[in-house]
């Protein structure tokens, strides 16, 4: 059992230079060891945490020295346990997380156990920002209209997070219409030191978005995790990581005249694919940093996820200072911060001289290099320079169908699609954009960037240009910061005018909540099989998830935003051809809208002040009218609606002992699905709209839901029923079993019937069989979506098998129960000459000590052919997991049971 912290010698007071004392810390430099000063900064906030929980029994003296030694210990994969400072959820995860804690209790109660102890021993901030959808646009009154749609839609989802927040203690929910997780996270709850009862330590956070790394950009350490990990981590679990190397990322120089901080991270990101950095840190030093603002830093930490780091740390400086005065933080308080990461050496002051720091491998990039880009057309590493963005797109029409193909012939690349919009003729080509939304945290956390694009806004009106009226533009802001900041410049009216009014207060169109566009475009988008593009100011482009009419989806800064509206497609070089005609009928090009960086900083120099800060965050405390009016129900147990179609009991811990059931192998298991390389969270649990045709659709008209009020995927997260049909349900789903068959189905092998996923799962599930999965490279890439592994635990698949994991992907599998394996070095279905119709065995032994974290097992086909895997289960306690049935399970018997 636990035990009094062994370090409490290292125990010191830290003084005010007010006077009297800020608190007592856990003192790095009181260990007198001269391994902390090589440490990286982000190993440091790793050690330190390991110190101050360590009670020798969840967290052990030896972790300590591990984390010590890491310049050592990093490379040979060990174990560590970690203990995050707070929780972060958004809506869409959020529900099924509360859902889960409300089953628990339910689990608890049956089990004779004290349903109370299902609460979060650390605080929970749960911010509502994932629902709101772009319905109503280009109009004045687009955020009540959508606002009032949202509540409409959303009413029961809401309420039961209103009851978590009063039934769960430490719980924060901060009201839909308020801002993006992640940019209030960095302008309010990063707290970068916790003072809790007088001890001082730094903030830390795991979240349940995998762009939570955001945070990083401010010195707080945080990345995602999976759903189940994070309430795990709520319930005062450790989460158990393998200590990870560190990539020390060195910049110089500065960035030339009207370069963005987007084409920066986009460039940092094709970079850190190259290197590879899956799994490990990336830290961020030298003297390029002093170059950069804190939301620039935010904008490069957000896309940790889209090149592989668990996390893209900067350690806090003087910039880091300046911008928590900038948001309103209290004096005093920025005084404690700055003297507790002095004190213990977590604090970065570049007039002082450098400890040369031990890195794992580095890399550097000189600001000076980076050049105007976008990223597309399918995913966000698929850099593209501005100048040669023209060839780009035709050789992505050229191109057999792929990442950068979508096999259009020379013929069929002449087409025109004529229709008729709203009583005027209008032309559809290839490459035409047909949304434009300036949206996501990544970039609308970013003044420089947003004022920017209001600058090319009002170039553009005063030349005359216009956008195309079928143009979906939009204008999502991830706080009331950035309105007033754009009221106050005098900007925000040329946004308006061409049509970049703000619809509302959320992810919006970054995660595919982009709303319909105009039926007649749809149309003949359709009917003409037209490319069409959307241009995005988000962090993720994948096929499918802006919009479902989209094939061609480019993530680009908000001014380039603008600049792709006014051309009205993506088929334009900027430096030769002209955006558009003037008032005048001169022709006006792109340089002649792009501002300074001059122009730029003296607007935000003018135009971002701190009490703006003040008074937007005031306001979140406060709800708005809606909100406030929330009925919920009482209770600390749940009430379960048997007809609610937002809210079901899930099946996690029906017939659940309090005897672990021991691991599982697979027998004679059939392949559900034969994927190919990238395969992301978006195709295996989509959280976009419900098509009219799924089996989700399905059980919704059913149960009398009328099409309209279907809403997403993302928002039926907390009904498991509904859930398990969107399993596997995205529309361009590439099922080898299908051969070349583009869509959500696949082949039932005992019957050779073509079914929906969903159908063929049940199927098998009825006949008793097991079921496993195929997939190539970076399975599970994407968001941190709990449901991509809860939806295929749900259909009864017991392993799945690929050549590569995405980090928070693979855990996920692990805490739901499923077996994951990657296939040998060298190796896939395809060498191995594996079709998808074999049936195969995966035996394990019944005995979970029998079991090595990372060993070899055999997978053998009814075909004859076997060949040898890596188990994924890569720490002891994930194996503890596994022999529970899952990460849930295994909190529900250790808090009944405290002896385990």
């Amino acid at each position: 059992m636990a035990t009094e912290n062994p370090f409490n010698s290292i125990l010191k007071t830290l003084e005010n230079p007010e006077g009297g004392a800020f608190g007592k810390y856990y003192s790095l430099p009181a260990l007198n060891d001269p391994r902390i000063e090589r440490l990286p900064y982000s190993i440091r906030i790793l050690l330190e945490s390991a110190i101050r929980n360590c009670d020798e029994f969840a967290v052990k003296a030896k972790d300590v020295e591990k984390i010590l030694d890491w310049e050592n210990t990093s490379p040979k994969q060990v174990e560590i346990p970690f203990k995050p400072a707070r929780v972060l959820l958004q809506d869409f995860t959020g529900v099924p997380a509360v859902v889960d804690l409300a089953c628990m209790r339910d689990a608890m109660n049956r089990l004779g156990g004290d349903s109370n102890k299902i609460n979060p021993l650390v605080p929970v901030d749960l911010v509502i920002d994932h629902s709101v959808q772009v319905d109503v646009a280009k109009t004045e009154n687009a955020v009540q209209a959508n606002m009032e749609l949202e509540f409409r839609r959303n009413k029961e989802r809401f309420g039961f997070l209103k009851w978590g927040s009063s039934a769960f203690h430490n719980m924060l929910v901060v009201p839909p219409g308020s801002g993006i997780v992640h940019q209030v996270n960095l302008e309010y709850l990063g707290r970068v030191v916790f003072n809790t009862n007088g001890l001082l330590y730094p903030d830390s956070v795991v979240g349940t978005d995998s762009h939570t790394t955001m945070i990083d950009g401010l010195g707080v350490a945080g990345w995602g995790v999976g759903g189940i990990e994070a309430e795990a981590a709520m319930l005062g679990q450790p989460m158990s990581m393998v200590l990870p190397g560190v990539v020390g990322f060195k910049l110089v120089g500065k960035l030339r005249n009207g370069v963005t901080a987007t084409d920066l991270v986009l460039t940092v990101t094709q970079m850190l694919r190259k290197h590879g950095v899956v799994g490990k840190f990336v830290e961020f030093y030298g003297e390029g940093m002093s170059e950069l603002s804190l939301a620039d830093r935010a904008t490069i930490a957000n896309m940790s996820p889209e090149y592989g780091a668990t996390m893209g740390f900067f350690p806090v400086d003087h910039v880091t200072l300046q911008y928590l005065k900038l948001t309103g933080r209290k004096d005093e308080t920025i005084s404690m911060i700055e003297s507790y990461l002095r004190a213990n050496k977590m604090f970065v002051d570049y007039s002082e001289p450098q400890v040369e720091r031990v890195y794992s491998s580095r890399i550097e990039l000189n600001l000076l290099d980076v050049e105007p880009c976008i990223s597309g057309p399918k995913r966000p590493h698929d850099r593209v320079p501005l100048k040669e963005m023209k060839a780009d797109w035709h050789a992505c029409l050229d191109n057999r169908v792929g990442f950068k193909g979508f096999a259009i012939s020379k013929e069929a690349q002449a087409k025109v699609a004529e229709f008729s919009f709203h009583g005027s003729p209008a032309q559809l080509r290839h490459g035409d954009v047909v949304i434009a939304a300036i949206t996501s945290c990544t970039n609308t956390s970013n003044p420089s960037v947003m004022l920017g694009a209001a600058l090319v806004a009002k170039k553009a009106c005063e030349f005359g240009l216009e956008v195309k009226p079928w143009i979906k533009t939009s204008l999502a802001p991830g706080s009331g910061v950035v309105t007033k900041y754009l009221e106050k410049s005098g900007l925000q009216k040329y946004l308006n005018q061409l049509g970049f009014n703000i619809v509302g207060y959320g992810c919006t169109t970054c995660i595919g909540n982009s709303g319909d566009i105009d039926e007649a475009v749809a149309s003949a988008i359709t009917e003409n099989d037209i490319v069409a593009a959307a241009v995005l100011s988000g962090n993720r482009n994948f096929e499918g998830r802006v919009h479902p009419l989209t094939r061609a989806n480019y993530l680009a800064s908000p001014p380039l935003v603008v600049a792709y509206a006014l051309a009205g497609t993506v088929d334009i070089d900027f430096e030769a051809e002209p955006i558009g005609l003037g008032k005048d009928g001169k022709k006006i090009f792109f340089r002649d809208i792009w501002p300074t960086t001059e122009e730029v900083a003296n607007v935000v120099q003018s135009s971002v002040l701190p009490d703006m800060f003040r008074a937007t965050y005031q306001a979140i405390t406060e709800g708005n009218a809606t909100w406030n009016l929330l009925s919920v129900p009482e209770g600390k147990l749940y009430s379960w609606d048997p007809k609610s179609t937002y809210i079901h009991e899930p099946p996690y811990f029906k017939d659940m002992s309090m005897s672990p059931p021991g691991p599982h192998g697979v027998k004679d298991a059939y392949c559900l699905l034969n994927f190919g390389d990238s395969i992301t969270t978006d195709h295996i649990s989509p959280a976009g709209s419900i098509h009219k045709d799924s089996p989700a659709a399905k059980y919704l008209t059913e149960r009398g839901v009328d099409r309209r009020d279907f809403n997403s995927y993302g928002s039926r997260r907390g009904n498991d029923e509904i859930m398990a049909r969107g399993t596997f349900a995205n529309i361009r789903l590439v099922n080898k079993l299908l051969k070349g068959e583009v869509g959500p189905k696949t082949i039932h092998i005992p019957s050779g019937e073509k079914l929906s996923v969903f159908d063929a799962a049940m199927r098998y599930k009825s006949e008793g069989h097991d079921t496993i999965i195929l997939a190539g490279a970076e399975y599970g890439s994407g968001s941190s979506r709990d449901w991509a592994a809860k939806g295929p635990m749900l259909l009864g698949v017991k392993a799945v098998i690929a050549k590569s994991f995405e980090r928070i992907h693979r855990s996920n599998l692990v805490g739901m129960g499923i077996v994951p394996l990657c296939f040998k070095a060298g190796e896939d279905a395809e060498s191995l000459g594996l079709t998808g119709h074999e049936r195969y065995t995966i035996d394990l032994p019944s005995n979970v000590g029998e079991i090595r974290p990372g060993q070899d097992v055999a997978v053998v086909t009814d075909t004859g052919k076997s060949f040898r895997c890596v188990l994924r289960f890569d720490t002891e306690v994930e194996l503890a997991y596994f022999d529970h049935g899952g990460i849930l399970q295994y909190v529900i018997r250790n808090l009944i049971d405290a002896k385990h």
